[in-house]
């Protein structure tokens, strides 16, 4: 995992959940972080500006969502993975 990447993408989900980004762990689910849905769209919004990247993302249902909100770590990368994309 990229460094930057994780430590940017810690620190918008620590936002959300308004928590330090060192009471985030890797292996936490969002609902471990009492992230709810609205929250979840925001980190999304805001991992995209951050990025400058388009997540695939489904609000209305996020279980047909190519993006992978299972675990912290599967969101970092999920992310450096559309990075890798878009820099190709």
């Amino acid at each position: 995992m990229s460094d930057t990447v994780r430590q940017k993408v810690v620190e918008i989900i620590a936002e959300q959940a308004v928590l330090e980004p060192a009471d985030v762990g890797l292996d936490n689910s969002l609902e471990d972080l009492g992230i709810d849905s609205m929250g979840l769209v925001e980190a999304i919004f805001a991992i995209e500006e951050a990025f400058d990247i388009e997540v695939p993302f489904n609000a209305n249902d996020p279980g047909e969502s190519d993006f992978d909100i299972s675990s912290v770590a599967a969101i970092v990368a999920a992310v450096e993975r559309l990075v890798a994309e878009q820099k190709a």
